[in-house]
């Protein structure tokens, strides 16, 4: 892919940006029990899940809807997520379980995604369910950085909405992958 003068957009910018924070995420995840660890760790989650929905805002409203972007908007996501996800599971903050479900759903999303934009010719966009179930996660996770008691009802109810909402997610890409590739095979794309 090139990157072109339209590229530079924004919500792209945003995208990057969110991409960028992976790094920090992982060494701050490295003191997890240190109290000011945790709180950079919520503020720059604050800023990841603004700029996730801001991106798409400034995109839609300024008609700046690109192939990067519609790249990079879905790779931050994925490797933030996993960046967290991975790092959590590795110091014990959340179960092997919940690990396995949110790392291979977005393994499949992206393999998936790789050979759907090889064979329709384009990157296909993020959808809403997909928008939901990262919005899920990073409350999650910032119910775990506060400290909620994982026996709790709200933690609970987040933990297994997010399985939910994890399969849904997965189920709607398949459903959208197979429209366009139903569409591609009669000539609409």
């Amino acid at each position: 892919m090139k990157i072109t003068k339209s590229d530079i957009t924004l919500s792209n910018g945003l995208s990057l940006l969110r991409l960028l924070l992976a790094i920090p995420f992982w060494l701050l995840l490295n003191n997890f029990q240190d109290q000011e660890s945790r709180t950079y760790l919520i503020l720059i989650g604050v800023v990841v899940v603004f700029t996730d929905w801001a991106d798409g805002y400034f995109a839609r409203k300024f008609n700046q809807i690109t192939e990067l972007g519609k790249l990079i908007d879905p790779l931050a996501d994925k490797v933030c997520a996993g960046i967290l996800i991975t790092k959590l599971y590795l110091i014990g903050e959340i179960t092997p379980v919940l690990f396995f479900i949110l790392i291979g759903r977005d393994v499949l999303i992206f393999i998936a995604g790789i050979f759907l934009t090889k064979y329709l010719g384009k990157i296909l966009p993020s959808n809403f369910l997909g928008k939901v179930t990262v919005t899920f996660i990073a409350l999650f996770i910032f119910m775990i950085c506060f400290g909620f008691n994982k026996e709790g009802f709200a933690y609970l109810f987040i933990y297994y909405l997010i399985i939910l909402l994890s399969f849904l997610s997965l189920i709607a890409y398949a459903i959208r992958a197979a429209e366009f590739i139903k569409k591609r095979k009669n000539g609409f794309i």
